[in-house]
């Protein structure tokens, strides 16, 4: 018997060796940046996620590449193993192992922290490695700016292969959509540009596919003219009072507000045993001072506090990070609405905001809770904008208004995090439930396609299965054609097609 372990043993020796471990090999015969768990830079780019659930996935090394000749690499030795890995952005997705791994390599874009602009034309060139408050605080004072998220913690990356919602998205679409071309290193390590005429088909299912189709290694954008902004945040004490009125105001300026420079996000906010239990609007304006009215639907219902003003864009990026709650576990969930008419606004809106309330109520116990849902307008006219640009696979009805829903849950204790699990599940459910029967009753329009947004979609949630069934198919045939083996596919988290 222990003639027989010691030959299986040597014969799993030996097959270390023949495969060997993606750290391993490149430590050994590369220069790229490889980090050992006790290495300081390893140990500071693991505190940077969002949820602590993805600090706690220990991967066997960080690499660190700085071009996409070393991103090709990593991917060649990666392809002579079985190791499963992820690629990490900014680590804004809570969702475990879409940008982090227990037990294999993990690729961080740290160091594509590139950004090159051309100062005619507008053409910015930028990395992965980017997060949206240090991209705007290099093109700050140069007169133009980018389509980016709305958080500045958040990383380029997984924003733009999410499409990206940002501010300025009913004037220009999509973050993705004004991608001019890519930079992939693809599953088989070579290194292609796709564009609307190189690989259109690959060009439109970056914009919105995620992480399935290899690793993007620089963003060639068009950036677009800007000077000062107006942002902020108003701050209402809630009341039932309070709700019906922000509920009706974001209601009637999705519909109704003309004046594309202008965006909302409308959320509510409740913590530890009702310890917290407000409304946190943030508003921006693309340009110094919004034109008299233009949030006055939610001025004149009486924040408590104001502290929108006119800032460089750079300054909003970075004053929005108080949202980031460092050492919490975080759950993000969403749902997409159509818009309801006037007739129906008190029905639909109130019911959703009630069951919302019912089932945060039941968290209000669970050690360090904050629990939060936001209304974000989605107007028909970004989609419009989005189309324009250029197609993307998410495809979005230019037909009809809508609201994008997201719901946060952030706590403490990783011990809750199966029964908080159950609780994302139950809100967006719930939300997806009343929508589907007031579709039936005729309340709200059904001939409307509603997506799961991916920057905010919960890892159960079926993104690809939301998207047109035209849209599903050329993901997966185009996954396919250029990863047969499977090595996104098979190896790493996150949606599949």
């Amino acid at each position: 018997m222990q003639s027989l372990v010691a030959f299986l043993g040597a014969v799993a020796s030996l097959v270390l060796v023949v495969m060997g471990d993606t750290c391993s090999e490149l430590r050994a015969n590369t220069n790229i940046e490889v980090s050992a768990p006790i290495s300081p830079s390893y140990i500071a780019e693991q505190t940077e996620y969002w949820s602590a659930s993805c600090s706690a996935l220990k991967p066997s090394c960080i690499i660190f590449p700085k071009s996409a000749v070393e991103v090709s690499t990593i991917i060649s030795v990666l392809s002579t193993n079985d190791e499963h890995f992820a690629v990490k952005s900014g680590g804004h997705s809570p969702n475990n192992y879409y940008a982090s791994v227990d037990g294999g390599p993990l690729i961080s874009t740290q160091n594509l922290d590139h950004a090159d602009l051309d100062p005619v034309t507008g053409i910015l060139d930028f990395g992965p490695g980017n997060r949206l408050d240090g991209l705007a605080q290099k093109l700050q004072g140069t007169g133009w700016t980018f389509v980016g998220g709305r958080i500045g913690n958040t990383g380029t990356g997984g924003l733009m292969l999410g499409g990206g919602l940002s501010y300025m998205s009913a004037q220009h679409g999509w973050s993705a959509s004004s991608v001019l071309e890519y930079e992939l290193v693809l599953p088989n390590g070579t290194i292609t540009y796709p564009s609307a005429t190189n690989h259109p088909s690959l060009f439109k299912v970056l914009k919105g596919g995620g992480n399935n189709f290899g690793i993007v290694t620089n963003y060639k954008t068009q950036a677009y003219p800007q000077g000062d902004v107006y942002g902020g945040n108003l701050l209402f004490l809630r009341t039932p009072s309070t709700d019906k009125k922000i509920l009706q105001a974001v209601r009637d300026f999705t519909e109704y507000n003309t004046d594309d420079r202008a965006a909302v996000i409308v959320t509510a906010e409740r913590a530890q045993v009702n310890l917290v239990d407000s409304w946190i609007l943030f508003l921006f304006y693309d340009g110094p001072t919004p034109p008299p009215r233009t949030f006055s639907n939610f001025t004149s219902i009486g924040p408590i506090a104001n502290t929108a003003r006119t800032r460089t864009y750079a300054d909003l990026m970075t004053f929005s990070n108080w949202v980031v709650l460092k050492g919490f576990q975080v759950q993000i969930g969403t749902e997409t609405i159509p818009l309801p008419s006037t007739a129906y606004s008190v029905e639909v809106l109130e019911g959703i905001h009630a069951h919302w309330r019912n089932i945060s109520l039941t968290t209000l116990a669970v050690p360090g809770i904050v629990a939060s849902i936001a209304y974000q307008p989605f107007p028909k006219r970004i989609a419009a904008a989005a189309r324009a640009k250029s197609p993307d696979l998410i495809d979005a009805d230019p037909d009809a208004d809508k609201l994008i829903i997201e719901m946060n849950y952030a706590f403490l204790n990783p011990l809750d995090y199966p029964l908080m699990d159950g609780k994302m599940q139950q809100t967006y459910e719930g939300i997806r439930e009343r929508v589907l029967g007031w579709q039936a009753e005729g309340k709200l329009p059904n001939n409307v396609d509603l997506p799961v947004f991916m920057n905010y979609g919960f890892y159960r949630q079926d993104y690809f299965g939301r998207l047109k069934p035209g849209s599903r198919v050329l993901a997966r045939e185009v996954a396919e054609e250029v990863d047969p083996g499977g090595l996104f596919r098979n190896r790493t988290g996150g949606w599949k097609p």
